[in-house]
């Protein structure tokens, strides 16, 4: 394996102060960048089928395209609470608590300025970057103050696994996860529908208008929700469906089938055309398939081109949205002397053709 990068890379800085860059490197011809800022995985580099790498992963080559272009997440670790709380509000042992409200009536992905936005301190080894954050109580209007920590390993098998872990001083509720966009014939490249998707999941949570879940788990069978078998993502994106109408197309969180917290596989992509692969587990319940639907032509990516509609998907490991207002679904509530864990590995591959 490659020595390790000693220093990391100095990438600019914000009024919280200089932001590092760190890249992992394996033997393999990976290549990782990862910014103290947000936490972002900046880079991924992974080969194709014939053995040429590209940057599968939508971002910037400048600090300052993340600082000004907040709202697609490329990249970021989320939380405190990935996805939607709606209204803002929920209830805890009694409590009412208000978030801020930043999409529509909604707060999402932790609120206006969510871990996304802060700078992390961070340490390397060999092969592993661990970043860690102190979230104040009542940051962002959530209680208890919530030390975590993350590690991105990137492994000799081309894997990167991402580790969450969490502690609170008072009871609160936490959901963290990574926004990264994929798009498997590299960043630039163009849409991502002609990619085939499997989701292990045959229920998902439907959305009312204002995207929040309406307490439902609903079967796959018969939807365009139904990828239990590999399905182009363009296949059904534009067929009127109603859900897919409320979010302008894939934006909905799968129930995965395995739910007892192990290590498994919830999703699997393929691009035909580079025959590279990407399959994801995790120990987390939900994963959130959102397919670029709000990309607007208007931000320039790491490759010099436009980013539009489609050119990259999120596959968002978490708990189900708005749980701490819908008492069906799995809890994301954390109390002291408890440890939030939660894994994610991105397993990159090639297909034969």
């Amino acid at each position: 394996m490659p020595a390790p990068q000693d220093r990391p890379e100095r990438w600019g800085a914000t009024s919280e102060g200089a932001v590092d860059r760190y890249v992992l490197a394996n033997g393999e011809g990976m290549r990782v960048g990862i910014l103290t800022y947000g936490g972002i995985v900046q880079s991924v580099e992974a080969p194709d089928r014939t053995g040429a790498t590209a940057n599968v992963v939508l971002g910037f080559d400048r600090l300052r395209g993340y600082v000004d272009n907040p709202g697609p997440y490329f990249g970021a670790l989320i939380g405190r609470y990935g996805n939607r709380i709606a209204r803002g509000r929920f209830t805890l042992d009694g409590a009412g608590y208000e978030l801020p409200i930043n999409n529509g009536p909604n707060s999402l992905h932790g609120g206006a300025a969510g871990f996304d936005k802060r700078i992390w301190s961070a340490t390397r080894t060999e092969d592993t970057v661990e970043l860690r954050l102190i979230s104040p109580d009542g940051d962002q209007g959530y209680p208890g103050t919530l030390t975590v920590t993350v590690r991105y390993t990137l492994t000799g098998g081309n894997a990167l696994r991402i580790d969450y872990e969490a502690t609170t001083d008072a009871p609160t509720v936490v959901n963290l996860t990574n926004h990264s966009y994929f798009n498997l014939g590299g960043e630039g490249s163009g849409d991502i529908y002609g990619h085939r998707v499997r989701l292990h999941a045959g229920h998902f949570t439907p959305v009312g208008a204002d995207l929040i879940p309406t307490g439902e788990l609903r079967p796959v069978a018969g939807t365009p929700m139904d990828f239990r078998e590999p399905v182009a993502v363009g296949e059904r994106i534009r067929t009127g469906d109603e859900q897919l109408s409320h979010a302008g197309g894939y934006d909905h969180n799968w129930v995965l089938d395995s739910s007892d917290g192990a290590l498994t596989t919830a999703a699997e992509v393929s691009d035909p055309v580079s025959g590279r692969t990407l399959t994801v587990s995790t120990t987390e319940p939900g994963l959130q398939f959102y397919s670029g639907n709000f990309l607007d032509g208007t931000m320039i990516g790491t490759s010099g081109r436009l980013y539009r509609q489609g050119d990259g998907l999120a596959l968002e490991t978490q708990h189900f949205p708005d749980s701490p207002n819908q008492a069906a679904f799995p809890s994301t509530v954390l109390r002291p002397g408890e440890t939030y864990r939660s894994t994610t590995v991105w397993q990159f591959g090639v297909s034969a053709g």
